[in-house]
């Protein structure tokens, strides 16, 4: 598939931030929902990992997704995987660690604010 414009901050710190926050939320949110059922647990981590790794616009990363979904659709799974790193480390870690992850995950917001706007025309 030819792509027209690719997106912006795919290979700088705002993807490096970008993956430490998924990081965080699928790490905590399992942690946090395997107290309520590890079915539950499981299928979040397919939600935040599975989903964005067989969708995606085409454009966004270096290769062309699986299954290709306009941007708007992606930025709705990016919100939330940063929903999920900003609210499930408050229930699963102490909170210096959820102060941290919080602020991680309000900086890589800041920054990948030109791949959402970017998401949005396509």
């Amino acid at each position: 598939m030819t792509q027209a414009a690719d997106s912006p901050n795919r290979t700088n710190a705002a993807s490096g931030l970008r993956f430490l926050t998924e990081l965080i939320g699928w790490t905590a949110t399992p942690w946090v929902l395997h107290r309520i059922d590890w079915a539950v647990a499981i299928a979040a981590l397919v939600v935040l990992i599975g989903l964005p790794a067989a969708v995606g616009t085409p454009g966004d990363r270096p290769f062309d997704p699986p299954v290709a979904i306009p941007g708007a659709a992606m930025l709705l799974l990016v919100l939330l995987e940063v929903a999920a790193a900003a609210v499930a480390p408050w229930f699963a870690w102490p909170t210096w660690a959820a102060v941290v992850a919080t602020a991680l995950t309000a900086t890589s917001v800041v920054l990948e604010q030109p791949r959402w706007r970017w998401l949005l025309r396509h």
